[in-house]
C-alpha cells in the first residue's frame, strides 16, 4: 500500500499518466477480487466497506424496483448493516418480513420458498453469522430466488477467505464484501452486482464506478484489500484448517471444564475461526472485563454493537432465554492464536467464571 500514499498518490479517475499508474492498480485489484468470488470485474464496485456495501444492495435494490413490487425477505439474524436499512425500508411503507431461524440460528431454505411472492423485490440472507458463526444453505437458498425470479443478496463479509465462494453456484444477484476480515486495511470493501441486475446509486455527485458509486476511490486501501486476499487464497485452506483443530479444543476445553456453559451456534456447519458460548447467572461485561484483565481480547457480540446493554438479537432470534443470552461470549481466533494460548484461554475463562459466580452468590 504504502506507494500509493506518495509516490502513486494520483486519482484514478484522472487521464494523466500519476492517474493512471493508480487506475492500473485499482483494475488489477477488480480483477482479482473478481476472479476470487467467480465474478467479472465489470460486476465489483469497490465501497467504503461492508456496512456501506450492505446499506447499498438493500436501498438501492429498493429504489430502483417498480411501486409493484416492494416487499423484502431477510432474516432475523442479519448484521446490522443489513437489519437497519431493511427497518428503515418498512418505515417507508415497505413491505418487509424477518425471517426466523431455528436453534442453531440456521435459516431453513423451505421458510424462503414459501414467503417469496411476486411483489419480492429482494431476499437478503447472509453467508455467515458474524455472532455464532453459523454458516447457512446459501447456494438452496439462491436456487430457490433464481426460479422465483427474485433479486438474492447475501452478507459474505465473514465468509470471505473462510468459505468458498462462486456467485454463480450460490445463485447471487447481489453480495457484500469488506477487506478488514482478511487483515486487510479498515474502511474499503466492496459490493458485487450482477450484470443486469437494477440497483439505484447510493451515493451521487461523480461519475467514479461507472457513475454508480460515486467519490474519489481509495487507491491504498484498495491495493491493500487486493493484497489480503490474494494471500488469503494462497494460504487460507491451511490456515482454515488449522483454525478448525484449534476451534474444537477450545470448545471441548470450555465444555468440559465449566458447568452450564452453553455452545451457541452449529457444531459443525460453524465458521473455522468462531466460538460461542453463553454462561448462565453471568453478565457478559463483566465477563469481558476480566478477560480483558487476563490479555484475553473478546466480545459479547458483534463490534457494531459494542456499549449496548441490550441482549444479541441474533440470541433472541435463536430463541435463547433473555437472562442466559446477556451471558454471551464471543471469541474469535485468528492468524496469532496458537495451541498455547487457547489452553490459555480455558484455563484463565475457567478461573473467571468461578470466582464470578462465586460473588454472586
Amino acid at each position: 500500500m504504502l506507494p500509493y500514499f506518495g509516490e502513486v498518490y494520483g486519482n484514478p479517475a484522472t487521464i494523466y499518466s500519476a492517474g493512471a499508474e493508480a487506475r492500473d492498480a485499482v483494475d488489477n485489484a477488480r480483477e482479482y477480487i473478481a476472479d476470487a468470488v467467480g465474478a467479472d470485474p465489470d460486476e465489483i464496485f469497490f465501497t467504503s466497506g461492508g456496512t456501506e456495501a450492505g446499506n447499498w444492495a438493500i436501498k438501492g435494490i429498493a429504489s430502483a424496483a417498480p411501486d409493484s413490487r416492494r416487499h423484502l425477505l431477510t432474516t432475523a439474524i442479519e448484521h446490522h448493516a443489513v437489519l437497519d436499512p431493511c427497518k428503515s425500508l418498512q418505515r417507508a411503507g415497505f413491505d418487509v418480513e424477518f425471517i426466523p431461524v431455528d436453534s442453531r440460528g440456521i435459516v431453513e431454505p423451505g421458510w424462503i420458498a414459501k414467503r417469496i411472492r411476486r411483489e419480492t423485490c429482494l431476499v437478503s440472507v447472509m453467508y455467515a453469522n458474524n455472532e455464532v458463526g453459523a454458516i447457512e444453505p446459501i447456494e438452496e437458498i439462491g436456487t430457490i430466488c433464481r426460479e422465483r425470479e427474485a433479486p438474492f443478496h447475501t452478507d459474505a463479509v465473514q465468509a470471505l477467505g473462510k468459505l468458498e465462494i462462486d456467485v454463480d453456484r450460490m445463485g447471487a444477484s447481489l453480495m457484500s464484501l469488506s477487506a478488514h476480515k482478511l487483515y486487510g486495511p479498515k474502511g474499503v470493501g466492496a459490493l458485487y452486482v450482477r450484470r443486469g441486475t437494477r440497483i439505484a446509486s447510493l451515493l451521487e455527485g461523480g461519475e467514479q464506478e461507472k457513475g454508480r458509486r460515486a467519490g474519489t476511490l481509495n487507491v491504498p486501501a484498495i491495493v491493500g484489500f487486493h493484497s489480503a486476499i490474494k494471500l488469503a487464497g494462497l494460504f487460507g485452506a491451511a490456515e482454515n484448517e488449522r483454525l478448525t483443530v484449534l476451534r474444537d479444543r477450545l470448545i471441548e476445553g470450555i465444555e468440559s471444564g465449566i458447568p452450564d456453559a452453553i455452545l451457541m451456534g452449529p457444531g459443525e456447519a460453524r465458521l473455522s475461526n468462531n466460538v460461542h458460548f453463553c454462561f448462565d447467572g453471568l453478565e457478559g461485561e463483566s465477563l469481558l472485563l476480566a478477560l480483558d484483565q487476563a490479555g484475553i481480547y473478546a466480545s459479547a457480540g458483534s463490534a457494531c454493537t459494542t456499549g449496548s446493554v441490550e441482549p444479541s438479537h441474533v440470541l433472541l432470534a435463536m430463541r435463547v432465554p433473555v437472562q442466559r443470552a446477556r451471558g454471551a461470549l464471543r471469541l474469535t481466533l485468528g492468524a496469532s492464536t496458537t495451541a498455547e494460548a487457547v489452553e490459555y484461554t480455558i484455563e484463565k475463562l475457567r478461573e473467571i467464571v468461578c470466582n464470578l459466580r462465586s460473588l454472586a452468590r
